[in-house]
């Protein structure tokens, strides 16, 4: 990735985090992106290490005004954005019958409207320079299958893996390829939330649910950030480049198509 823009979404930690360190080990130049107005102490020493390569600067997806400042200021640090990893998502369950809009808005402002309005501001500045650049959505195990529990963000899911296929149609003409990648579930600092939620609303004790989605994955075990890293290292590079509109599963088997 030698010569590459990268620029990472939701780079605080976990998959983002883990994206972010191996496009610098393949030589990219990133900017590194997150809610906090400061970086979180990993970025912070990735930062130390690779001051030439790495900067980091604070954006709120759910906000076009950020996501216009986020592109303008990576753009004057290290020129056009070549690849963007949209990665920055929130999660929330509840029973169908108690899930309320206030959690419907804000899954769907950043998982959806904040991911689509975040490529379409790269996307136009790839077309503008006349870039053949690469564009990974995030998506999610959730996307391909309802749940009980979690309505809105399988729907929020799905909707990233549509966009994906609709933008890489329109990005085919301009050599602009638009993809996915579809974690199963990754041991992430998320997960610590995402298990407290499903105790509550399954009557478990802490830990019961991470432990067994775990177990049930065909591989035996949950998915770490770097096995995110590595299908995002692919997608970004030139031994993908005739594949576009897909969304690649990463998962350990938990879905097969």
């Amino acid at each position: 990735m030698t010569g590459q823009h990268a620029l990472i979404t939701g780079a605080g930690g976990g998959i983002g985090l883990a994206v972010t360190s191996a496009y610098l080990r393949e030589g990219a130049r990133c900017t590194a992106v997150d809610l906090r107005d400061a970086p979180s102490a990993e970025l912070r020493a990735l930062i130390e290490a690779h001051p030439d390569r790495l900067s980091y600067l604070a954006a709120d997806v759910a906000s076009n005004t950020s996501i216009a400042a986020m592109v303008a200021g990576a753009r004057q640090r290290f020129g056009t954005i070549t690849v963007l990893f949209n990665n920055a998502a929130v999660f929330d369950l509840a029973p169908l019958l108690e899930a309320d809009e206030r959690s419907y808005q804000h899954i769907f402002d950043v998982n959806v409207k904040g991911l689509f309005f975040a490529m379409q501001a790269v996307l136009t500045q790839m077309v503008a320079d006349g870039v053949k650049g690469s564009v990974i959505n995030l998506a999610s195990q959730a996307g391909r299958r309802g749940e009980a529990l979690v309505a809105h963000y399988c729907a929020s899911k799905a909707a990233v893996i549509s966009y994906t296929q609709s933008a890489a149609l329109a990005m085919a003409p301009h050599g602009i390829r638009v993809n996915a990648i579809s974690p199963g579930v990754v041991d992430t600092p998320m997960w610590a939330h995402v298990d407290a939620l499903f105790a509550k609303a399954e009557g478990l004790q802490p830990g019961e649910k991470k432990k067994a989605v775990g177990l049930a994955v065909p591989l035996g075990r949950m998915g770490v950030p770097e096995d995110i890293a590595g299908a995002a290292v692919f997608l970004a590079s030139a031994a993908s480049s005739y594949i576009t509109a897909q969304t690649l599963n990463v998962d350990g088997g938990n879905v097969m198509s």
